[in-house]
C-alpha cells in the first residue's frame, strides 16, 4: 500500500487537462466523480460479458428482478449493462458524450444513485463543451493500472488522498473529510479489545455506526480489523455525511466492498437524523472541532426543550460554536439498552469537551449526565500534530454502558502524548534520543500532519498496540492513571459576604437576616468527596468572618483538567546557573557588536 500516494498523484495530474478552463477549486468536480467510476469500471470488468448476456435474456423481466439477478452474476452489489465501458468510450471521439451517458445510464439504481450526488451532468456538459471529456476519458481508461488495487483499503487511501489535495487547493479543511488511518487504526483496537472472544464466534454479525462518516475510513479500518481477527465474521456498516462528494465516494466504498450501500445516509445527523430507529454494537467517530451548529439550531433547541431526555439532547447544550458534544449525545442515544450486551463508543475530541463550561452549563450538565451514569470508562490523550488540518491536542473518548467488572464506577486516563520523552524528562527516567513510544515523526509533512503513530508495519515501531496494552491492563503506571467517577466532580458554591453602610455597620433585611453585597460575592469549586460545610470552615471562614453560603446557588459540575493529573513539577533552574547564562550571552553579544565596528 506504499504507493498509493503516487496513483493519488497520477490521477491528480489528468486535472492538467483542466487548466485554463475550470478554477483550481473545482478540479474535485471532475476528477473525484471519474475516479468513481473508472474503479468500479474495473470491478465489473471480469463478469461485465455475462452480464451482457444476461440482461439480453432477461431485460423483460420487472425492474426489481433484472436487478437482483445482473447483481448475481456480477458478483458484487450492482451492475452496469450498457454495452460501455472507459476502453469502448475511449475509442470514439465523435461520440462520447453520448456514449457517456449511455454507461452512466447502465449503472444499477445503487451505483446510479451515486453519480448523481457528484452533480456530473453539469461536469459533462462543461466537458463537451471545453472539447475535454475524451481527452479525460481517454486519460482514465489508459489509467487502468492506478485502479487496479488488490487491498481494498488502498482505494480508500488514494480517495482521501484526493480530498485533501481537493481541499488544499479550495482552501477547504481537509479534516472534515477524513481521519489519519492510524488514528483511526487505534479507536477500533480500543473499541474491540475487550470483545475478542466475542467477536471470533463462528458467524458472528454486529452493527458499527459513524454520524459523521466522511468518505468511510473509520468503516472501512474497523470492517478490515473485524475480517481479520474472523473472516466468518460480519460487520454491519452505518452511516451518515453531510457533504456529497464524500457522501458519494463512502457510498461507491461501501457497494464495491459488498456492504449495503443503504445504510450509509445522506444529511445532517442532528436535523435529519437518516437512522432514527437504529441502535448500534459500536460507534466510531471524529466530528468536525469546533464547528458550530447555527444550522441546525432551531431543530436541536426545540428537540431539546420539548423532548428532553425522551429526545437526544436531554442532558443538555452546548456553545453554539462547537457542537462536538452534540454528536456524542446523538450517539450515545444510539446505544443498545440491553446490559452484557450493550454498546461501546470511541470518538475523538479536542480539549475543550473536557473542560468548557462551568457547573450548571451544558457542557458541565453534558459531563454529569454521561460520567453519572458510568458510561465514560477511558480518555486517551494522542500526540499533537497527527491531523492534517490542525496541530491541536486531541482526545479519544471511550463510552459504554457495558463495563466490565473492574472499571465500574472508575475511568481511566492515558497520556499518549509523548511530550515527556520529546523533552528528556530526566524525573520520570525518560531520555531524549532514544525512539519515542508514542510517535514517529514523519519524513514528510502532510499539512499539519507531522506526526503518525506506527502500526508496526513497514519498519515502523508498533506504537498502536503499546497504546492499547496500557488501555487493556488497566493498572497505573506514568503514562495511565485510574480515578473513581466522582473525583471530576465537584459542588460549586456562592459564598457571600455582608452589605455594609457608610459607616462600616452591616444592613439587614425586615427579618434581620444580612444582606448580600453583590459586588463581594466569590465562588468555590468544592472537590465532589469533601464535606461542603467542612471545607467552607476551613478554608474560607478564617479569611473571610461572616461570610456565608447560599445554598440555592449551590450547582454540582464535572470537569476532566487532563494536563493536571500528569503535570510534573521541573525544579527550577539555580540563580548560579541563571547568571552564568547571562554572563555567557552577554559576551556573545559584546563579541559580535566588536566584530561589526
Amino acid at each position: 500500500m506504499n504507493n498509493f500516494r503516487e496513483k493519488a498523484n497520477f490521477i491528480w495530474s489528468i486535472a492538467d487537462i483542466l487548466r485554463g478552463h475550470y478554477k483550481q477549486a473545482d478540479y474535485g468536480k471532475v476528477i473525484l466523480p471519474f475516479t468513481v467510476l473508472r474503479r468500479m469500471d474495473i470491478v465489473l470488468e471480469p463478469t461485465k460479458k455475462k452480464v451482457l448476456e444476461a440482461y439480453q435474456k432477461h431485460k423483460d423481466k420487472k425492474p426489481e428482478v433484472l436487478e437482483e439477478i445482473l447483481n448475481n452474476i456480477s458478483k458484487v452489489k450492482f451492475h452496469n449493462r450498457s454495452k460501455f465501458d472507459f476502453n469502448e468510450l475511449a475509442k470514439d471521439h465523435n461520440n462520447v458524450s453520448a456514449n457517456l451517458r449511455n454507461y452512466i445510464n447502465g449503472f444499477s439504481i445503487s451505483a446510479r444513485e451515486i453519480i448523481e450526488y457528484f452533480d456530473f451532468e453539469d461536469q459533462i456538459k462543461k466537458l463537451d463543451e471545453y472539447d475535454l471529456l475524451y481527452l479525460v476519458v481517454k486519460h482514465f481508461a489508459d489509467a487502468r493500472d492506478k485502479f487496479e488495487v488488490n487491498d481494498p483499503m488502498e482505494m480508500g487511501y488514494i480517495f482521501e488522498e484526493l480530498i485533501r489535495k481537493f481541499a488544499e487547493i479550495s482552501n477547504e479543511t481537509a479534516g472534515e473529510h477524513f481521519t489519519p488511518r492510524e488514528v483511526i487504526r487505534l479507536m477500533v483496537n480500543l473499541l474491540f479489545v475487550n470483545d475478542k472472544d466475542i467477536l471470533r464466534k463462528q458467524g458472528i454479525v454486529k452493527t458499527l455506526y459513524d454520524p459523521a462518516c466522511g468518505t468511510g475510513g473509520m468503516l472501512s479500518v474497523a470492517d478490515e480489523y473485524l475480517h481479520e481477527l474472523n473472516p466468518s465474521a460480519r460487520l454491519e456498516l452505518f452511516g451518515q455525511e453531510l457533504n456529497p462528494e464524500s457522501y458519494a465516494i463512502c457510498k461507491s466504498d461501501m457497494l464495491i466492498k459488498g456492504q449495503n450501500p443503504a445504510n450509509i445516509k445522506f444529511g445532517n445527523s442532528f436535523s435529519q437524523d437518516g437512522l432514527p430507529n437504529e441502535k448500534f454494537d459500536y460507534m466510531l467517530s471524529n466530528p468536525p472541532f469546533g464547528v458550530d451548529w447555527k444550522k441546525a439550531e432551531k431543530f436541536i433547541k426545540d428537540e431539546y426543550e420539548n423532548k428532553g431526555f425522551a429526545g437526544r439532547f436531554g442532558a443538555g447544550l452546548p456553545p453554539i460554536s462547537d457542537g462536538s458534544l452534540l454528536f456524542l449525545q446523538h450517539m450515545i442515544s444510539k446505544m443498545k439498552q440491553n446490559g452484557n450486551n450493550g454498546s461501546r463508543i470511541a470518538i475523538v475530541f479536542n480539549g475543550s469537551p473536557l473542560f468548557s463550561g462551568q457547573a450548571g452549563s451544558g457542557p458541565s450538565e453534558i459531563r454529569k449526565w454521561i460520567i453519572e451514569n458510568d458510561w465514560l470508562e477511558a480518555i486517551i490523550a494522542l500526540p499533537d500534530q497527527l491531523f492534517y488540518n490542525t496541530g491541536i491536542a486531541t482526545y479519544i473518548w471511550i463510552i459504554t454502558n457495558r463495563k466490565e467488572k473492574k472499571r465500574k464506577g472508575k475511568i481511566q486516563l492515558i497520556n499518549a502524548t509523548g511530550n515527556d520523552w520529546e523533552n528528556g524528562d530526566s524525573s520520570t527516567g525518560l531520555r531524549a534520543g532514544k525512539e519515542n513510544p508514542f510517535y514517529v515523526k514523519m519524513m514528510r509533512s502532510l499539512g499539519n500532519k507531522r506526526k503518525e503513530i506506527g502500526d508496526g508495519k513497514n519498519g515502523k515501531p508498533d506504537q498502536i498496540r503499546f497504546i492499547t496494552e496500557i488501555y487493556e491492563a488497566f493498572e497505573e503506571n506514568e503514562y495511565c492513571k485510574i480515578f473513581d467517577n466522582e473525583d471530576f466532580g465537584y459542588t460549586r458554591i456562592t459564598v457571600e459576604r455582608p452589605k455594609r453602610n457608610e459607616k462600616g455597620e452591616i444592613e439587614c433585611d425586615k427579618k434581620g437576616n444580612p444582606l448580600p453585597d453583590p459586588d463581594l460575592r466569590d465562588y468555590e469549586n468544592i472537590p465532589l468527596k469533601e464535606d461542603v460545610d467542612e471545607y467552607f470552615k476551613r478554608e474560607v471562614l478564617p479569611h473571610l468572618p461572616g461570610a456565608w453560603i447560599d445554598h440555592r446557588k449551590t450547582k454540582i459540575g464535572y470537569e476532566i483538567n487532563f494536563t493536571k493529573y500528569f503535570y510534573k513539577y521541573k525544579p527550577l533552574r539555580s540563580l548560579e546557573e541563571i547568571r552564568k547564562e547571562i554572563l555567557e550571552l552577554e559576551n556573545d553579544t559584546k563579541n559580535a557588536i566588536e566584530n561589526i565596528l
